[in-house]
């Protein structure tokens, strides 16, 4: 069997990762595995295929973030791509990410459909059924669910149609497709694709997993180096840090908790160090897995105030250190938390939060063995072996 998974990056950010996890996994079953990626950093080898460089690519964004059609450009560079699918001539086609200007889908979907070739399409958010939009929770919209029509936040030339148009294109583009099943990390995700347009296109749930063998309670200097001998440490965790990621409500809950806790964010940088007030501990980056791993266990609590999200990696890393998590009740992210590994939080604010952080800290209510049971769930083999079994079924499908 010869698999064929299409994304925007390769072996990094979190789909990249995940496309690259699941190629291991392919190779270990004897199956044949490429995966086709944006432009090279670094990362190829002989089992992946560069779609376009670096050049092109940012003239796709600079000429979409005008035009606000991401996704309809490239159109030698798609070409080209589907000339090296044909020679390679895959089993079945895996799509993850397509909206990282560096792709033309209607050229894509376009030889899919002539083709007739099996395809499975993760979605890792909302894109796929949106006129432009990865996610509206903020913007509190919906028009997704009848055609994107009179968009106040995606304009050109003053069309305010021209999300309706994309969301039109795509409807086009998928409803046409004889062989298409859809993954999703989250039931949330799947419940809004079924609210969607692709409503009447088969979907399965797969759970994204970690590497528990670097995501356990490890013991380490954290508290010493950083002076946190006696604090009650609570920890964030994103690498894009805004309002999507709740950035203002530890600001906002800097100022609440008592001075014996100290908030630790990771994946900050010097932008938002300005934005920071004293009291919150920034940290850039960590060099290694293992490091934040060790960051993950000497915290006594994590806190995810995310407004817009999937099924977030951070929450099962946390977790699998025997660290309970509180999140914002947010796309899938409340999924990952049970009732002995956290709360999910229905109101949304910093007040809320200070009250389960301090709940969560001063009663001890979870315990890091009930967290690493949990996270026995979490094992990305486990998780990946289930495309596997997807990838044998939908073979055998006429």
């Amino acid at each position: 069997m010869k698999i064929f998974q299409i994304n925007t990056v390769y072996k990094k950010g979190s789909t990249g990762k995940i496309a690259f996890q699941i190629q291991k996994e392919c190779q270990k079953n004897g199956i044949e595995n490429i995966v086709a990626y944006r432009y090279s950093e670094g990362e190829n080898d002989k089992d992946s295929y560069c779609i376009s460089t670096w050049f092109d690519c940012h003239a796709h964004n600079r000429i979409a973030r005008y035009t606000h059609r991401a996704g309809f450009y490239s159109k030698i560079r798609t070409k080209r791509f589907v000339r090296y699918i044909k020679e390679y001539d895959p089993d079945i086609i895996h799509i993850h990410n397509i909206h990282g200007s560096y792709i033309n889908i209607e050229l894509l979907f376009d030889y899919i459909k002539k083709s007739g070739k099996k395809t499975i399409w993760t979605l890792h958010d909302c894109w796929a059924f949106t006129g432009n939009c990865p996610y509206f929770d903020i913007a509190n919209c919906y028009k997704w669910q009848t055609g994107c029509r009179e968009c106040d936040k995606y304009q050109f030339l003053h069309n305010r149609d021209i999300s309706a148009k994309n969301w039109t294109a795509k409807k086009t583009l998928y409803s046409t497709l004889p062989n298409l099943t859809l993954v999703t990390p989250s039931e949330w995700l799947a419940n809004l694709a079924k609210q969607s347009f692709l409503k009447d296109i088969p979907i399965r749930v797969i759970n994204n997993g970690i590497d528990l063998n670097v995501f356990q309670p490890t013991e380490s200097d954290f508290r010493e180096k950083n002076h946190l001998i006696g604090k009650k440490i609570v920890l964030g965790v994103a690498f894009d840090w805004g309002i999507r990621k709740g950035l203002d409500v530890f600001v906002e809950l800097s100022t609440m908790l008592p001075n014996d806790y100290q908030i630790v964010l990771v994946g900050t940088n010097d932008e938002i160090d300005k934005t920071l007030p004293p009291k919150i501990l920034s940290i850039h980056k960590t060099n290694n897995q293992k490091e934040l791993a060790d960051i993950y266990s000497a915290a006594d609590v994590f806190f995810i105030p995310t407004r817009e999200e999937n099924y977030p990696t951070v929450n099962m890393e946390a977790i699998a250190c025997g660290t309970p998590v509180i999140t914002f009740d947010t796309g899938g992210s409340g999924e990952i938390v049970d009732k002995n590994t956290g709360i999910v939080l229905t109101e949304k604010t910093a007040k809320a939060a200070y009250e389960a952080i301090v709940d969560i800290c001063e009663n001890h209510r979870f315990t890091t063995d009930d967290c690493v049971k949990r996270a026995k769930s979490f094992d990305m083999n486990k998780k990946f072996a289930e495309y596997i079994d997807l990838y044998k079924e939908i073979a055998k499908m006429q």
